[in-house]
């Protein structure tokens, strides 16, 4: 893999790190059951994007 590759790839892990924490922030601010769901599903979609980055390393 070439430096400008890995580069994307740690820009993109970052991206990810980053939805996840707002995901976890998001939920504990909120109250409605639906949205709180909604949004754990959305922070499961992100964690399994970062696994798969990972993955690439």
């Amino acid at each position: 893999m070439t430096e400008k590759e890995l580069l994307y790839i740690e820009d993109a892990v970052n991206h990810e790190i980053y939805m996840i924490e707002t995901c976890r922030e998001v939920s504990d601010c909120l109250t409605d059951q639906s949205l709180i769901k909604l949004v754990k599903k959305m922070e499961k979609k992100h964690q399994s994007m970062l696994s798969m980055l990972k993955e690439i390393l």
